[in-house]
């Protein structure tokens, strides 16, 4: 057995606090509770600001508030980003065999998860500093302006630490995983409040001043108001459905004839995982070099160098640069007077690329688009072709657990390089399409100013859907105890 590179963490991870297990497996009543206890204490913290925090109201980090189940300025700033990045950082470094990490093992998971905690417990003060320092977080003038940095740096990392924790406990003793319930949880108020208004800003409001204006057109422009709402309608739909295609490859049992049944494989068979690792990524990668290295300088051929990767405004909102093209910079519809305004923006409308000795050339919003769209799903279908090969669900460690548990396909004699055969037929194929397919429907949801973005629709119709299974698997095994021990 290979010895785990993470090994030198053990006596760190043991040092941390950890969630007990239950010593019975809780009752589906129990579960519920746990589950709505955690809900209630995110919705808290989503509402709660920290001592020496300037309230603002701002729409330039609405897409990372989504995709992190975050709010900035309150206790929850970063929200999941630090759990997310702690996730994306060491799968890729599994990944890039730079460290030795064997998923099938109990040790080497156990060492791999504690270390993810680790790295999301830093990660999270890390933020929690940025996010201060930055000014994206904005503190109250007078006394000791270091002191007050460093007190309301700590209230933000101590509010991602309790979401770490609280994960945890509903891994264990709710439903599902704290994540994903924050993230559904965050992409439902957005589709609520976008919907019904918050200071005037929402559909409603927008159809009801549109029908008040009077005129010819005060039908078409109240209906053309909830074209948000329909859009996010469409791609709802579209991911339900998408979640009950799949194939099924049929398997039987070698000690008893009779007796099989079928492996499904889904056309979402990473499922909005490339979504979430693609939007973590880009976020992060917008946000960093928009507050590290946008204010940095050093020139070649008359240009600043560090210009032609991200320009900001006042704001340290991206503005121009080669991480604006690639990054979810667009308008929302909503907030800019309607999709005539925003449609305008988008054929008229163009940011700055400074090239070194060539100058400054103006790029049209519409090749933003392009390439923001080719982009995301490049990165989609990168990382999902990663996840299946670093978290045991490539054809041959399928093929393997299969053959363990005494399956093999009828007609064959019982041998894994077959099932893998059969398995490589489909794996690597809906592999790329399911995760295509998840990238473009995403950036059309993005694009078209759907409530909730495109990524927060996927992941909430992701979670929703698991949700309902696991309810209705919870509720079978209460019902029938002896299927429970069997299982």
């Amino acid at each position: 057995m290979s010895t785990c590179t993470l090994e030198f963490m053990r006596p760190v991870i043991r040092l941390l606090p950890e969630v007990r297990k239950p010593p019975r497996i809780p009752t589906l009543n129990e579960k519920l509770l746990w589950t709505l206890v955690g809900l209630v204490i995110f919705f808290v913290m989503y509402h709660v600001y920290p001592v020496g925090v300037q309230r603002i109201t701002s729409s330039q980090y609405e897409f990372m508030q989504i995709i992190f189940a975050s709010k900035i300025g309150s206790l929850i700033t970063a929200g999941i980003g630090p759990i997310v990045l702690a996730s994306i950082f060491l799968q890729l470094f599994a990944g890039a065999k730079l460290i030795n990490v064997d998923m099938r093992d109990t040790k080497h998971k156990e060492l791999f998860s504690g270390t993810q905690k680790m790295l999301a417990i830093l990660l999270s003060f890390f933020e929690a500093g940025v996010y201060v320092y930055t000014g994206a977080v904005p503190v109250l003038a007078g006394g000791n302006p270091l002191l007050t940095q460093a007190i309301v740096a700590l209230q933000l990392a101590m509010g991602s630490i309790i979401l770490l924790y609280m994960d945890e406990v509903l891994s264990k003793y709710g439903i599902g995983s704290g994540i994903s319930l924050f993230i559904a949880a965050g992409v439902s108020l957005a589709v609520v409040q976008g919907t019904l208004g918050m200071g005037g800003q929402g559909l409603l409001p927008m159809a009801i001043d549109a029908i008040n204006s009077g005129g010819a057109d005060a039908i078409p422009k109240a209906l053309l108001a909830f074209l948000p709402l329909i859009f996010t309608l469409v791609v709802f739909a579209a991911s339900v459905y998408a979640e009950g295609m799949k194939v099924e490859i049929p398997l039987a049992f070698e000690r008893a004839r009779g007796f099989g049944g079928r492996f499904p494989i889904k056309f979402l068979y990473v499922s909005n995982l490339p979504v979430i690792l693609a939007s973590a990524l880009m976020m992060n990668m917008s946000f960093f070099t928009g507050s590290v290295l946008a204010p940095m300088k050093f020139e070649i051929g008359g240009v600043n160098v560090f210009n032609t990767i991200v320009t900001v405004d006042q704001n340290r909102q991206v503005t121009g640069g080669l991480v604006y093209l690639f990054t979810h910079t667009f308008y929302n519809p909503l907030l800019i007077g309607g999709y005539e305004t925003y449609v305008n923006l988008i054929l008229t409308g163009s940011s700055s690329l400074v090239v070194p000795f060539v100058g400054t050339l103006a790029v049209p919003e519409i090749a933003h688009m392009a390439v923001y769209v080719l982009f995301y799903v490049a990165l989609c279908i990168v990382f999902g072709r990663f996840w299946i090969e670093t978290t045991g669900m490539d054809s041959q460690s399928v093929a393997e657990q299969l053959q363990q548990s005494g399956l093999s396909i009828p007609g064959y004699r019982r041998d894994p390089r077959i099932v893998k055969g059969r398995l490589d037929f489909y794996i690597p194929t809906i592999t790329i399409l399911g995760s295509m397919f998840v990238g473009l429907l995403a950036a059309f949801a993005d694009l078209t100013g759907a409530l909730g973005t495109g990524t927060g629709i996927l992941l909430t119709v992701g979670i929703l859907y698991k949700f309902y299974e696991q309810l209705s698997t919870a509720r079978i095994f209460d019902l029938y105890p002896d299927l429970k021990k069997l299982m």
